[in-house]
């Protein structure tokens, strides 16, 4: 990334922090991480920091998010592992009163929508983008998840 769209990047941050009242605002988007702070009594200015090479592997959910047991598990190289695409609130229903989505065994197709996931106060759909059946849920509703993180494992139909 180019100074002068950088410095495009934290003008427009710091409009949004001042617009929202935040205090703080940390963004990490391709490679870059960008972490701001509202300077007390004129301080110091933002912080740009790059973030580290990104992990090839996804982060193990912690032990108590299971949120279903699995079915029985396919040969392996059967399962499509459908990940989280960004940082955000995993929720499996579109509200609290709803059924969930999916459930484990349900059949999806590649539009089937599986969960939605909150970020910045958008509700982003995630769809199963193959069909077959929903083998496990790797996430407990409600939970914040990482980019990349497994949250459904899907045996894909035979062809």
């Amino acid at each position: 990334m180019d100074f002068n769209k950088l410095r495009d990047l934290v003008d427009t941050l710091t409009g949004l922090m001042e617009a929202r009242k935040l205090d703080e605002l940390e963004i990490e988007w391709q490679g870059l991480k960008v972490a701001l702070r509202r300077a007390r009594n004129g301080g110091a200015p933002p912080i740009v920091v790059p973030a580290p090479a990104p992990v090839l592997a996804a982060p193990a959910p912690a032990p108590e998010a299971k949120a279903q047991p699995a079915a029985p598990a396919p040969p392996a190289g059967e399962v499509h592992v459908v990940k989280s695409p960004m940082v955000g609130i995993f929720y499996r229903a579109s509200s609290p009163e709803a059924d969930p989505f999916v459930e484990v065994g349900d059949e999806v197709k590649p539009d089937t929508v599986l969960c939605i996931i909150e970020a910045m106060k958008v509700m982003n759909e995630l769809k199963a983008e193959v069909e077959g059946v929903v083998q496990a849920i790797e996430v407990e509703n409600g939970r914040t998840v990482e980019y990349g993180q497994p949250l459904f494992l899907i045996a894909p139909k035979a062809t």
